[in-house]
């Protein structure tokens, strides 16, 4: 046995069962040990598809995702997928090679110091030096990416360490011990407990890191329990039921939303998961509404977020003794119902508008009436992403996928991959801009030999759509920002899959029904008219009126 065959066995002994990634030369060892192995070995098309699909595993079933690349450029095209798992608190291990590091006749052919790149991006990064020492690594790797706040780690195992013998002695696997995250201490739920019952106004606001399964059901009894009004923060959606009649939508912009009228009102806010990589949805200011800071660990020192009360420990544990300590609120929450009624109001508008090219509210409300209550969407990044945070209601915890941490371009066709990988009996959709399709469109090949069950929707308005809307939001000239793209239809029948082009707007949800009817991988091209952009999500939010 090798240090390669070492390696393969550390991970089989975490749970590994997947692999994705472009091996090189300096992977081959490890590669022969992979092939050796009952862990599945993906082939992607870039580096960034192979890390967007851990990240992604990573992200869903709360287990480290696991991708490979060689040396140098094999490495560097791994970085955004890091940083896109490292902000967005995903659980993911990269493993990358290296030139011997004991005798090299290459000098300094494609070395790039790897391990030092990684450190700013990730939790843990190790060379591999110590043969005796993998199993060991191996397991310090996959307990820090998988522990509170989750995130990125990376190993490199250089060509020459890889080929090396094994002493017998060496302990092939490492015992993994699950423990239970620290409660809060009880005098701190009590405390908020009172705080909340003494509110006027008391707020829920669900954060992307109340997105653990746990965390979940303890949420919804306490909504159930305590009747209070909730909203969430973009990767939050979905935690509790959004047709919940105390849901009041998702914080999709920063300000200026009918949500925030609601929050306005509240004289409390219990933030339960916030994440400093999301945009706080509301300002704190000195003498202004009290915040609870419920979450894994305590709220970052901030000039706009400085909580009264932090219930630090695990959240679920937390949520379920307060929902005992308060009980039902017996409030009069009319200002929040109003909200609500004003709000669904407006996200009904133009949800049936026949115009063309398509107009985004009837855009999303095509999407949620063809899927199903599991269905998946996962977003890349655009202004699309604020339409579908805004209309699109969540009915179930990790059905809608977007990226509000990074928000790389690039990420959705790869994401909605893994997802469709993972449950292929679901209903899986990738939403793209025209500009973050082309990003990663080579992986449509990858889609197509794993034989995935997907539609991947092509939102075509020739522009970086989401720069040219703030472009015009500070008064700037219509500049430098749109391109030509290729006859989409063509492109995706040239990898083997199915593609279409929406002429209608009438055309849009029978086309999307019959492409999942079908089975396969189909992309649909779809002219946008983001003129919307401008005349809703600027001007007339500018002019609404707060009726409470």
């Amino acid at each position: 046995m090798n240090a390669s065959d070492l390696l393969v066995k550390a991970l089989e002994n975490e749970g590994v069962e997947v692999i994705y990634g472009v091996p090189g030369e300096e992977n081959l060892d490890f590669l022969e040990a992979l092939r050796q192995s009952h862990i599945e070995l993906i082939l992607t098309r870039h580096e960034q598809g192979a890390a967007f699909m851990a990240a992604t595993y990573g992200r869903l079933t709360g287990k480290p995702g696991v991708c490979l690349a060689t040396l140098g450029p094999g490495a560097t095209n791994l970085v955004t997928g890091a940083a896109y798992a490292q902000l967005g608190a995903f659980p993911m291990v990269m493993i990358t090679g290296q030139k011997p590091i004991k005798a090299s006749k290459q000098g300094q052919f494609q070395i790039v110091d790897v391990v030092e790149m990684m450190r700013p991006l990730t939790k843990y990064t190790r060379q591999i030096v110590n043969v005796t020492l993998i199993p060991s690594t191996v397991r310090e790797a996959f307990r820090l990416s998988q522990e509170e706040r989750p995130g990125a780690v990376h190993l490199e195992l250089p060509e020459d360490i890889a080929r090396e013998p094994v002493d017998k002695t060496t302990t092939p696997v490492f015992q993994i011990s699950r423990n239970r995250r620290p409660c809060a201490a009880e005098r701190l739920v009590v405390q908020a407990a009172d705080m909340i019952r003494a509110a006027e106004y008391p707020l829920l606001l669900i954060g992307a890191g109340a997105n653990r399964n746990r965390v979940r059901s303890a949420l919804r009894r306490f909504v159930e329990e305590t009747g209070i009004y909730f909203f969430n923060t973009q990767m939050g959606k979905g935690v509790v039921d959004e047709n919940s009649p105390q849901c009041l939508g998702t914080a999709a912009l920063s300000d200026n939303d009918y949500i925030h009228c609601a929050i306005e009102r509240a004289d409390l806010v219990i933030n339960v998961g916030h994440d400093v990589v999301e945009k706080p949805p509301f300002f704190m200011e000195h003498g202004g509404k009290q915040v609870i800071h419920v979450n894994f660990s305590s709220a970052s020192v901030d000039n706009v977020y400085f909580p009264q009360l932090s219930v630090v420990g695990d959240i679920a544990d937390s949520m379920s003794r307060m929902t005992i300590e308060v009980g039902r609120l017996e409030k009069d929450q009319s200002a929040f119902r109003q909200v609500k009624e004003s709000l669904d109001i407006h996200l009904r508008e133009l949800a049936d508008d026949p115009s063309f090219p398509v107009k985004p509210q009837r855009l999303v409300a095509d999407v949620r009436r063809v899927m199903p209550h599991n269905g998946v969407i996962a977003l890349d990044n655009g202004v699309y992403k604020i339409w579908f945070a805004r209309n699109y209601p969540a009915l179930e915890p990790n059905t809608v996928l977007l990226d509000n941490a990074l928000a790389s371009m690039g990420a959705g066709l790869p994401s909605a991959m893994e997802v469709a990988r993972l449950y292929p009996d679901r209903r899986v959709m990738a939403i793209c801009g025209d500009g973050g399709l082309m990003m990663n469109s080579q992986e449509l090949e990858t889609a197509r030999r794993l034989g995935l069950n997907l539609v991947v929707l092509v939102l075509n308005d020739g522009s970086y759509g989401m720069i040219r809307w703030k472009q015009y939001a500070m008064g700037f000239e219509d500049f430098g920002l749109q391109f030509g793209n290729p006859d989409f239809v063509l492109h995706a029948r040239s990898y083997g899959i199915g593609g279409h082009r929406v002429e209608k707007a009438e055309d849009f949800a029978p086309l999307l029904e019959q492409c999942f009817t079908a089975g396969g991988v189909h992309l649909i091209d779809l002219p946008v008219d983001y003129s919307e952009n401008n005349r809703v999500l600027i001007d007339e939010l500018r002019h609404k009126v707060c009726r409470i």
